[in-house]
């Protein structure tokens, strides 16, 4: 099982034909947790739900995409929104009203007392570094479950919500070290750490305690630093539609892998070797690959998938259902 925390938001994004806006689920850790429900992995997502039209258009997003809802908190204020802008090349931007949105109201007494017990924990930064009550709250739970559980984190800084990259990498460099896998974009990496290697970027981050560290880099591909060295795999060939949901999806992918693996576990992970870390970059990168030919995060089902070791170990276990 793998439990997901932070936001459930809607998208407000342009349209391919460039006439109006449409509203569409999403969210980092909602999309991460859509990615996992689709590939038959065991997912529930604890987010503050809105009873409002967008609160429940999100609900019916995530359960019929398989996310269990038992851990939600059921929120009177409106759903965040983030408005989406989209670059010639399909790279998106994003502005959020969160102030007196769900997630400007989170709190530590939204924090269940107790988690389901071997359950790998993952949390997504995006918004949960930067909104105050998130930090606190999440920065809690994640204090309270390091050395209990895997814990993975997805930093995802947003500008328009982390413009002080000093408070940024302090409250980064903090959580990194309560995780035990680190996914980050070499984007977000150039904005955090300016005019430094990849490489020497994912040593300095893995010295603070995880045990994989991984950067992806879109169309050019991905490096991870893990227990057995590191590894440096190219991009793979897609037509872009988009890349919204993209790093999402990646991130959805490789837990899976790791996950079917028998790897998401406090005494696996340390000892992942360089061939199930290649399998779960690769199988990561394949869901990534398809949720890019298709407009907003659209993250595939298992039956989507081309054979591999991580597609076909789902099919034939129950966790592929």
């Amino acid at each position: 099982m793998i439990i997901v925390c932070g936001e459930a938001l809607v998208d407000v994004v342009p349209p391919l034909d460039g006439a109006g806006y449409l509203s569409k689920p999403g969210g980092s850790p909602a999309n991460v947790a859509v990615g996992l429900g689709r590939l038959g992995v065991d997912c529930r997502l604890l987010a503050r739900l809105s009873r409002d039209h967008f609160g429940q258009m999100i609900r019916r997003h995530l359960l019929d995409s398989r996310v269990d809802l038992s851990l939600a908190v059921d929120a009177v204020q409106p759903t965040t929104v983030a408005m989406v802008r989209l670059n010639a090349a399909g790279d998106a931007a994003y502005t959020f009203y969160v102030a007196e949105a769900t997630d400007g109201a989170w709190r530590v007494d939204d924090i269940p007392t107790d988690l389901a017990p071997g359950a790998a924990l993952h949390v997504s930064g995006s918004l949960a570094l930067a909104v105050p009550g998130m930090h606190v709250s999440f920065g809690r739970l994640m204090r309270r479950e390091h050395g209990r559980r895997v814990i993975s984190l997805d930093p995802n800084p947003r500008l328009a919500l982390t413009p002080d990259v000093g408070v940024w990498a302090t409250a980064l460099r903090e959580w990194v070290g309560l995780a035990d896998i680190v996914k980050i974009s070499e984007e977000d990496l150039a904005w955090t750490f300016p005019d430094r290697a990849i490489d020497e970027v994912a040593a300095t981050l893995r010295g603070y305690g995880p045990a994989v560290v991984i950067v992806t880099r879109g169309g050019d591909g991905v490096y991870a630093l893990g227990p057995a060295g590191a590894v440096s795999l190219p991009g793979l060939t897609v037509d872009v539609v988009d890349t919204v949901g993209a790093g999402d999806a990646f991130t959805a992918g490789l837990l899976t892998s790791l996950e079917v693996s028998g790897h998401l576990s406090l005494s696996a992970l340390p000892v992942l070797t360089e061939e199930a870390l290649i399998d779960a970059l690769r199988f990561a990168q394949q869901v990534a690959a398809i949720t890019c030919s298709r407009p907003g995060a659209d993250p595939p089902w298992l039956a989507e998938l081309p054979v591999g070791p991580t597609a076909e170990a789902l099919r034939q276990s129950r966790i592929g259902g």
